[in-house]
């Protein structure tokens, strides 16, 4: 296969990565040697029988292909893609880094990346997975990546969306969390012309937690699509979701949350947050929060907000000798930053500070203050 080079940007230190160029696994970018004690990749297009034996039956078992056309599209076409079987009981110390490089083409592409993570019982680890590319190039990105949490289970789970400005990104992610896991994702979608993240989580076992944090930061005319969909079906089950969008120009934010609370599922905990930012007055957001409860020994509340920066803010700041300009990014950048500020990789929380540094105007003065 072409080996097409791939900036060192795109590498976290201290990860154990393994490096998809234009949907095909390739060894030669890929961290040497095995993955860590406890941990099994496999790359779906070199698995053999029996790789294919261990986890066969798991694959595409838990993704909705009914309502969902572009998981069902993926499904249909997906040629290659990652495998993470983590070991029952194992703690895993370097996190996975799966890295989906889209190279520019003379012509638009379209790939479709295939993520399955199980997780055994009482296991701990780290997934990254993060899509990026050239700086132009049109394409399509459909991935469909699945999480199950077995009992115990402790996984942390990042997304990195930064791929080229005319691309295209429709993603679907679906977490399954067994008694007692605890599973937190969060999701930073930065580039393409359009991106679209299906999220769907399930609470299948007594005592769960899931969270799902994201941060977007859109311009021009990019826009950033968050469906979100949480079922608790058991009792004592936690979800916490913040999403917070950063609108500038003629950019626009969708988020459409939904928690569903099962009969069965008494005394879940179920939090939604949208917070949504407007920089321009022809940004648009559209933020539609929901809950469906059958249960009535329940803790859930959802909320959302849209506006501009807080005029009284901007002119505290301006009242201690700071510009206007810098004021507004200074409030930006801590708008934003709450989000980034609960990342634990810190490689990935690094990359994340300097892109929203390079994104705001003035990044400049922010980071001399910060």
């Amino acid at each position: 296969m072409r080996v097409v080079p791939m900036g060192e940007s795109a590498r976290l230190a201290g990860c154990h990565e393994v490096v998809f160029v234009d949907g095909r696994h390739v060894p030669e970018l890929s961290s040497p040697g095995a993955a860590p004690e406890g941990v099994v990749v496999h790359a779906l297009a070199r698995a053999g029988e029996s790789d294919w034996a261990s986890f066969g039956a798991e694959l595409g078992r838990r993704a909705d292909v009914v309502t969902r056309p572009f998981a069902a599209l993926s499904t249909a076409l997906f040629e290659d893609g990652a495998v993470v079987e983590i070991a029952p009981g194992a703690a895993v110390e370097a996190p996975i880094h799966l890295v989906f490089w889209q190279s520019a083409q003379p012509v638009p592409s379209a790939v479709f990346p295939r993520v399955l993570v199980l997780a055994g019982e009482n296991a701990r680890a780290t997934v990254v997975e993060s899509y990026r590319g050239a700086e132009r190039g049109a394409s399509l990105v459909c991935p469909v990546t699945e999480l199950v949490a077995e009992a115990g289970a402790v996984i942390d789970h990042y997304k990195l969306q930064r791929e080229a400005l005319d691309a295209f990104h429709l993603a679907l992610f679906h977490v399954e969390a067994g008694r007692g896991a605890n599973v937190s994702s969060q999701t930073f979608s930065l580039g393409a012309a359009i991106a679209r993240h299906d999220v769907q989580a399930v609470l299948a076992g007594e005592g769960a937690e899931v969270t799902l944090n994201g941060l977007y930061l859109v311009r021009g005319r990019q826009l950033a699509d968050f469906h979100m969909r949480v079922d608790h079906t058991r009792p004592h089950t936690t979800s916490h979701e913040l999403f917070k969008g950063v609108l500038d120009e003629r950019s626009r934010g969708v988020f459409n949350g939904r928690i569903h609370v099962h009969p069965q599922a008494q005394k879940t905990d179920a939090k939604q947050t949208s917070r949504n930012l407007l920089l321009s007055n022809e940004a648009l957001v559209n933020a539609n929060p929901q809950l469906e409860i059958f249960a009535d020994d329940v803790r859930c509340t959802h909320g959302s907000t849209v506006g501009q920066l807080d005029a009284q803010a901007v002119f505290y700041l301006r009242s201690r000798g700071i510009g206007l300009e810098a004021a507004r990014s200074l409030l930006t950048y801590a708008f934003a930053a709450d989000v980034i500020e609960r990342t634990r990789v810190e490689p990935l929380r690094r990359e994340l500070q300097e892109f929203l540094l390079g994104w705001i105007p003035h990044g400049e003065v922010v980071r001399e203050a910060v």
